[in-house]
């Protein structure tokens, strides 16, 4: 389904050819002016310096070829040479019941689909999560939601930290914690039992204990760097108790993602790249393209573009003593997914503060020649502050766990359902239901409307309002519109042919339009607040039709028909919009 601007820039193209001109220059977008225009089209000035001709003149000669445009209500020249074009009610009325109709709520899908791999998440084993793992979690999950909705194929990856040091260091405490199990022995090759030996409990227990102990206790640090080096050397009591620690973290892990509604096509972790590194490293030793350089082995990344900039520091493919970091597993990450996923594009969705060790890694890989360097993105992103404007901390200032903040949010919306006597009528079941669809609501939206790359303040009390720019409002929304249509039902009132006869009809017809753009937008920048703004526009379009004209009571048959048809239109697209933000609409609230 095409929107008007791609109607309209078509026809304008057609006029500049007709008149010898350049048809790329007959773009049309939303007015600056809408009080004066519906779309604009400004090429009449780039043609006049290209043809060094009066613009005014051009795009006089312009109208000649578009006055009588079946979809042009009124279209004149502004300022030095702008076309201010006015599009029929028949054009927006046909937009908005092919809006009503779309599987895709009036978007187009890709012409040129990709294979798009999505590393988001990044959570610890035996690490609960916290704050700083949330907009990693919805950013990735949206970006994938929306690639996806626009027909690319898309792998989202949870790239699970499984590999460093911390491992060795729960080793080490459960060797104290229960000397008895048999994966201490290196005699014993196996096989080991299936059931694992600790929980989730035991390894938040655990591991502070033997991080703290590592950091004061040199010998017992030693341990566990001796217990780290042979579980990545491959002794076999490790590797079974490695594979119990991603079972009992990943299945924690799920509790907190499916409360954000986050889901993975992946739990690979850093630890699924290893068989890899030592033929790469062998391979790249050979072909010249790591050196070593006091004892280590790296990729020199620097480029002479860089000079004037801080020097780009060399990527490390192994370190003085022989060990790998994050730098040789996430080189050899992207040489498995080349193998086993044949990706087009990789996107990483990781803090931006890890910037610099994204560039090191594409230019490894693009030096390499591996998978190029313009074809890995860093997605990065801000940090979640309190009021204190810092990153958000309890108050004794300890991190805040991702599951502490889920129950806040969940406490804080049963608050507002409470408050605003919306559980009068609903069971306890659909009150907890109620309850989880605006936590998440406004836990998500309340950080998808931020531009992605700026920090935001976290404040669960206006983010679960239902009012303002807020998630729980454009749930609110969506279910006063279930609500009309219900009503209507009941009553033998059906949809029918839309007819756009005010201002307000005008107003809301438009904004849906704008539904492709604000989804090229978001994707082509990776940035989801844009299709937050324009569902946040649609529900404040929506909510001035509602008040200016009566839907359900409307004694019109054919205007109460036309009504209840662009209700459901805009409910069709609000709720589509939501779904790519990974957020839920409740029946009844």
């Amino acid at each position: 389904m095409t929107d008007i601007a791609a109607e309209l820039s078509e026809a304008c193209g057609k006029a500049f050819e007709a008149i010898g001109l350049d048809p790329a220059l007959g773009q049309v977008r939303r007015s600056d002016r809408p009080d004066l225009a519906d779309f604009q089209c400004n090429g009449a000035m780039a043609a006049g310096k290209q043809a060094r001709r009066n613009p005014r003149e051009i795009a006089g000669e312009l109208i000649g070829h578009l006055d009588n445009h079946p979809s042009i209500a009124e279209i004149s020249i502004a300022g030095p040479g702008f076309l201010n074009i006015k599009v029929t009610p028949e054009l927006l009325a046909k937009r908005a019941e092919g809006i009503r109709t779309s599987d895709m709520a009036g978007a187009q899908p890709i012409v040129e689909t990709e294979t798009i791999v999505i590393d988001f998440g990044g959570p610890n084993v035996a690490k609960p999560m916290h704050v700083g793992h949330l907009r990693s979690a919805v950013i990735g999950d949206t970006l994938k939601r929306l690639c996806r909705f626009l027909g690319h194929e898309v792998i989202g990856d949870a790239h699970l930290g499984d590999w460093g040091l911390q491992m060795g260091q729960l080793i080490v405490a459960l060797s104290e914690d229960q000397p008895e199990l048999p994966y201490f022995d290196a005699a014993i090759d196996g096989p080991f039992p299936d059931e694992s030996p600790v929980t989730i409990d035991d390894l938040a227990r655990l591991y502070p204990l033997a991080s703290g102990q590592s950091k004061s206790d040199e010998a017992y640090r030693e341990r566990c760097q001796k217990a780290t080096a042979e579980l990545q050397a491959g002794r076999a009591g490790y590797r079974a108790l490695l594979k119990h620690f991603i079972e009992v973290s990943v299945e924690a892990l799920k509790v907190d993602y499916d409360r954000l509604n986050v889901s993975f096509d992946l739990w690979k972790g850093e630890s699924d790249a290893d068989p890899l590194i030592a033929g790469m490293v062998d391979e790249l030793k050979e072909r010249g393209i790591a050196e070593e350089s006091d004892g280590a082995w790296i990729i020199p990344v620097a480029r002479e573009t860089d000079k004037g900039k801080t020097e780009m520091p060399p990527f490390i493919l192994l370190n003085s003593r022989g060990g790998v970091g994050y730098h040789a597993t996430d080189l050899a990450t992207i040489l498995d997914r080349v193998k086993t996923l044949a990706p087009t594009l990789m996107l990483y969705v990781v803090d931006q503060r890890q910037a610099l060790h994204f560039q090191q890694v594409f230019r490894a890989s693009e030096k390499a020649g591996y998978f190029a360097e313009d074809r890995l993105e860093h997605i990065g992103f801000g940090t979640v502050n309190g009021d204190d404007g810092k990153p958000f901390k309890t108050r004794d200032g300890g991190t805040v766990r991702l599951s502490d903040l889920n129950r806040m949010a969940l406490e804080e919306a049963e608050k507002r359902i409470s408050e605003a006597n919306l559980s009068s009528d609903l069971s306890e079941e659909e009150v907890r239901d109620i309850g989880l669809k605006i936590a998440l609501a406004a836990t998500r939206f309340s950080d998808l409307q931020n531009t992605r790359t700026t920090d935001y303040k976290f404040d669960l009390v206006r983010f679960t309002s239902f009012e303002g720019k807020t998630g729980p409002y454009l749930l609110y929304a969506a279910v006063r519109i279930k609500a009309l249509l219900r009503r209507a039902k009941a009553e033998d009132n059906a949809a029918g042919e839309i007819l756009i006869e005010s201002e307000t009809e005008r107003a809301l017809a438009l904004q849906m339009d704008g539904f492709n753009t604000a989804l090229d937008q978001a994707f082509s920048k990776r940035m989801p607040h844009f299709l937050c703004e324009h569902i946040y526009n649609l529900a404040q379009a929506f909510s001035a039709f509602y008040a200016s004209h009566p839907i359900a009571a409307e004694k019109d048959p054919a205007r109460r028909a036309s009504r209840l048809a662009i209700c459901e239109a805009v409910l069709n697209q609000l709720e589509t919009g939501l779904d790519i933000l990974g957020i839920e609409t409740p029946e009844r609230m």
